[in-house]
This record gives C-alpha cells, sequence and structure tokens, in this order.
C-alpha cells in the first residue's frame, strides 16, 4: 500500500540500499515523495537509483564502505551536497556473515561480525547529527534483529544488541533537539537471493547444517511458524519513519511474527 505525499519534501537516506530490505525501502519511499540518498558499496545500486527515477521519483546512489568512518561521512556529505538536508536516516547495513556455535569462531571472524552489523549504524549515526542538529529535527531509523536471542551467531546478536543499546540512549540523548531514534527487530524474511554472499568464502556442509539449524530455531520461536515477507519489514520502517510516529522515540519494534528476540 502506498500513502501518496506521506515523505513529499523529505530527504532521506538509506543505508544497504542495493538490494533487500533496503531496496524495498528506497523505493516505496520515493513513491511516496521523498527525495533518495542509496548507500551501498555494491556498484548495483545504481540499478536502484535508475528504477526509481524512471518511475518519476528523485534519487542518487553512493558507492562507499560503511565499515569506515571515512565511507559514513562521505555518504551524508554527499546527501547534503545533492539536496541540502537529511531528514530522515535509514540504517539498513548488517547481517550475519557466517553462522555456527561461538566456540568455533576464529577471533578475526568474531570482529568481522561486529564490523558488519554495528559499526556501520554506529559511524552513521555519528556523521548525521551535525546536519540534523543543524536543522533542529531529524529521524533515524536503525535495523535491529530478533536474533540477539538465537543461536548459531552470537557475534551478530551482540552486534544488533548494540543497536538497541544506541538506539535507546540516543533518543534520550537528543530527544530536546528534535531529533527522534527509533529502530525495528526483524524476524527471519524471505527475499530474493542476494547479489553479493553474505559469505564471501562461502559456507562448507557443516556451515550450511549450523544454518538450517539457527533457520529452524528462528521459525520455531516465531508465534506465526513462518518467514516474514519484505512487504512486512518495509511498512514498520516508513511507520517510524513518518511524522505519523512523531511521539515514538527510543523503541525497539519486534517485527517477527510475535518472536520479541
Amino acid at each position: 500500500m502506498i500513502f501518496q505525499g506521506r515523505f513529499a519534501g523529505k530527504v532521506m537516506v538509506v543505508t544497504g540500499a542495493a538490494q533487500g530490505i533496503g531496496a524495498g525501502v528506497a523505493t516505496r519511499a520515493a513513491a511516496e515523495g521523498a527525495s533518495l540518498v542509496l548507500i551501498d558499496r555494491a556498484d548495483f545500486v545504481t540499478d536502484v537509483e535508475q528504477a526509481i527515477v524512471a518511475a518519476g521519483g528523485k534519487a542518487i546512489s553512493v558507492t562507499c564502505n560503511l565499515e569506515t568512518y571515512a565511507g559514513a561521512r562521505q555518504a551524508m556529505a554527499a546527501a547534503i551536497a545533492a539536496f541540502g538536508r537529511i531528514d530522515i536516516l535509514i540504517n539498513n547495513v548488517g547481517g550475519a556473515i557466517r553462522m555456527r556455535p561461538y566456540a568455533q569462531f576464529e577471533p578475526d571472524q568474531i570482529d568481522a561480525e561486529i564490523r558488519r552489523s554495528l559499526m556501520p549504524t554506529l559511524y552513521c549515526c555519528h556523521a548525521v547529527l551535525p546536519a540534523m542538529l543543524e536543522q533542529g529535527a531529524g529521524t533515524i531509523v536503525n535495523l535491529s534483529s530478533n536474533a540477539t536471542r538465537g543461536i548459531r551467531r552470537v557475534p551478530y546478536s551482540a552486534a544488533k544488541g548494540g543497536i538497541n543499546g544506541l538506539t535507546q540512549a540516543l533518543a534520550m540523548e537528543y530527544a530536546e533537539a528534535g531529533i527522534r531514534v527509533v529502530a525495528t527487530a526483524p524476524g527471519g524474511t524471505s527475499a530474493p537471493p542476494r547479489r553479493v554472499p553474505r559469505n564471501a568464502e562461502g559456507d562448507s556442509a557443516q556451515e550450511q547444517a549450523w544454518m538450517a539449524e539457527a533457520v529452524e530455531q528462528v521459525t520455531s520461536s516465531a508465534f506465526m511458524k513462518r518467514y516474514g515477507t519484505l512487504d512486512e519489514q518495509i511498512a514498520p520502517i516508513l511507520f517510524l519513519a513518518s511524522d505519523e510516529a512523531s511521539y515514538v522515540t527510543g523503541s525497539v519494534l519486534p517485527v517477527a511474527g510475535g518472536d520479541i528476540g
């Protein structure tokens, strides 16, 4: 369902916008009037930009690595250069690289999970604050996960728990400055195959078995006993980003079929 004009006049930055939830959020927000800044390290983020522009929307894309602070600063600077302001930031970058028992993780693999699923959000929140403080307004929507309680991905769970803490603390610190900070906590979500694999090294047969155990746990923990759809994740994100949620801040909304994470 499209709410015509809901984001008219708003500039929205979406990270991880090349595919999946990020691409869906950006496409729908553009249809609802937002000017989009699409951030991803995959160069095919331009495909999403071109689709939005072809449909009559406004969008630019920026290719950068948000696992570095320089990348986050580059992304926000590009948004300001293009549109003069940032009203909404959707922090969507993240995702478990490996699924295995915690005892089987190597130290560098633990670091990689935290770098992938916590640091882009931490960096982007910091990099966007100057613009939002100057405006005296802004909304940040972070994507957490119900996997803060789950098996076979403890480092990822820790990263998403960090996002919950970041959301609540940042909301408290900047509410009087007119900045709202909220999050959704998606559960398992059905999506098209990734164009860039989450684990570039590929999964062994043992890792595939561990992943199957995690999938079974996610499905059984959900009251609805199924994965969600992309649309079922996109709608709550855009509600929280909109002025309809103007009295909501510091909240982490589970979107996981009853599993609160």
